[in-house]
C-alpha cells in the first residue's frame, strides 16, 4: 500500500470482529512505530497490549471514574456501565503512553513524537489489514486507569489504540477542508 492511500485511507472504525491480534500481528505495528522520528532519539513511547486481566481491572477503574463524575440525578451506575461497555468495542487494546522528560522543551518533543509512533501504529494497522482508533477516555486520565496499566508518573497516557478486524468495511471519508484553508507560505 503506498503511504497516501494509507494516510488517505485509514479511518476511525469502531465495529470489530474476530479475535484479539496475536503478538505476530502486533510487532510489525510497533516495529513500524519505533521509526518515529524523534529529537535526540529518546524513543519515549510506550506501548502496553491489554490482556484479559489488565482490561477487567480498567474496566473496573473506568466504572468508577464515570460513576463519581456522574451527573448529580443521573442513573450513575449506567452510566459507569457504559464507560467500561465502551473498552470490550475492540478485541486488542493498546495504552499509549510516553516517559516524561525533565526538560521541557525534550518533554514536548518526545510527547509530539509519541503521538506520531502511535499514529504509525493505525496506519501500519490499515496498510495490515486491520482497522482501529485512537481515544483518550475518561479512565485514562485519572489515577485510577493509570494505576490498573500500571502507568506511574514518570509518563503521560496519549490515549488507548483500539484494534481489530472491520466488521463491514470502512466508512466512507469524511469531508476535509482543503490544504489552501490551513498552509501559508511565506517569504
Amino acid at each position: 500500500m503506498e503511504v497516501f492511500e494509507a494516510i488517505s485511507g485509514r479511518r476511525t472504525v469502531k465495529a470489530f470482529t474476530g479475535p484479539a491480534l496475536t503478538p505476530d500481528e502486533l510487532e510489525p505495528l510497533f516495529d513500524a512505530a519505533r521509526w518515529a522520528p524523534n529529537h535526540k532519539l529518546t524513543e519515549p513511547w510506550r506501548f502496553r497490549v491489554l490482556g484479559e486481566a489488565s482490561r477487567s481491572a480498567l474496566k473496573i477503574a473506568a466504572a468508577g471514574v464515570a460513576v463519581a463524575h456522574a451527573p448529580e440525578g443521573s442513573d450513575s451506575q449506567l452510566i459507569g456501565a457504559v464507560a467500561a461497555k465502551k473498552l470490550d468495542r475492540a478485541p486488542t487494546l493498546v495504552a499509549v503512553s510516553c516517559v516524561r522528560n525533565a526538560d521541557p522543551v525534550l518533554e514536548a518533543e518526545d510527547f509530539a513524537a509519541t503521538a506520531v509512533a502511535a499514529y504509525i501504529v493505525l496506519l501500519t494497522a490499515h496498510a495490515s489489514g486491520f482497522a482501529g482508533y485512537w481515544r483518550t477516555p475518561e479512565v485514562l486520565r485519572d489515577n485510577a486507569g493509570t494505576e490498573a496499566l500500571g502507568i506511574g508518573p514518570e509518563e503521560d497516557v496519549l490515549g488507548l489504540l483500539h484494534l481489530g478486524r472491520t466488521e463491514g468495511g470502512l466508512p466512507k471519508p469524511p469531508d476535509r477542508a482543503d490544504s489552501s484553508r490551513f498552509v501559508s507560505y511565506l517569504d
